[in-house]
């Protein structure tokens, strides 16, 4: 969720410019905006302002100290809340001669520490740990899903057919596979642009609705061919025919609709 006290611009530009240090790279718009939590507006003229500047992530500039080497920084507020190492002395006074000499040791070195990943770093290695869950659970459903889908698809009337007749009649497909491949591949599709901060609210609502009703339909459809199946059916009756036979034109319809909302936001 936004802030209700947007980001100045310069203070978003400092931010956009660390981040694009610590990558070596400039971030892309869509990066900009999932992680500044902005528009696209300003993510694009964030990044705009910054490439203008003439800063160049693969070789930050980096203040090498005054010019003259033989000028000396006068002391801060953060030298004297901070000082630097204390450097000891040790008197030394030699016996019977009468004379004394001054030791001085230098500060031993700091131990180097590791670097600290980065955001992204985190993100990535996050991400690798939930797409392994993610694909275990989407190989379990797709099992049956697919299986379910292809049989209601036969007991309506869906199977092979020639792509190529009268040119290529050997060249056939089972027309049952749409079902899956339409049905559910849009309802993940609409579910991405739904849960999506950076899409207008015009797309998120159409993607929400339609998401959600692709995912009522494969429920029912999942429903529809296991009782068909356990009844000992052999061919759906005519009000499931007729709803499953229409589904592919539906699915086409909605998934160009959402296209073209999300090429109208991104021309704007």
């Amino acid at each position: 969720m936004t802030s209700a006290y947007p980001t100045p611009l310069d203070v978003l530009a400092d931010q956009v410019r660390d981040l694009a240090a610590d990558l070596g790279e400039w971030p892309s718009r869509n990066r900009v905006i999932k992680t500044f939590k902005v528009g696209a507006p300003k993510a694009s003229a964030v990044l705009d302002t910054v490439k203008a500047s003439g800063f160049d992530p693969a070789n930050p500039v980096v203040d090498d100290g005054p010019e003259d080497a033989n000028e000396i920084a006068a002391p801060t507020e953060t030298d004297a809340v901070n000082p630097g190492p204390e450097i000891t002395s040790e008197v030394i006074e030699e016996s019977g001669a009468g004379t004394s000499s001054t030791k001085v040791s230098a500060p031993a070195d700091p131990e180097p520490t590791p670097d600290a990943p980065t955001r992204s770093e985190r993100s990535e290695v996050g991400w690798r740990a939930h797409s392994w869950a993610l694909l275990l659970i989407a190989a379990g459903a797709f099992v049956a899903i697919w299986g379910g889908w292809v049989g209601l698809g036969k007991l309506t009337g869906f199977g092979e057919i020639a792509l190529l007749p009268g040119i290529a009649d050997e060249f056939t497909i089972d027309s049952a596979i749409t079902l899956p491949l339409g049905v559910e591949a849009y309802a993940a599709f609409a579910l991405r642009v739904w849960l999506s901060a950076s899409r207008s609210d015009r797309a998120r609502k159409f993607a929400r609705n339609s998401a959600i009703g692709a995912l009522v339909l494969g429920a029912c459809g999942q429903v529809a061919y296991h009782l068909m199946t356990a009844a000992g059916m052999t061919s759906a009756p005519w009000q499931i025919t007729t709803p499953v036979s229409c589904l592919p034109v539906v699915v086409l319809g909605c998934a160009a609709a959402l296209t073209h909302l999300m090429r109208d936001e991104e021309g704007r």
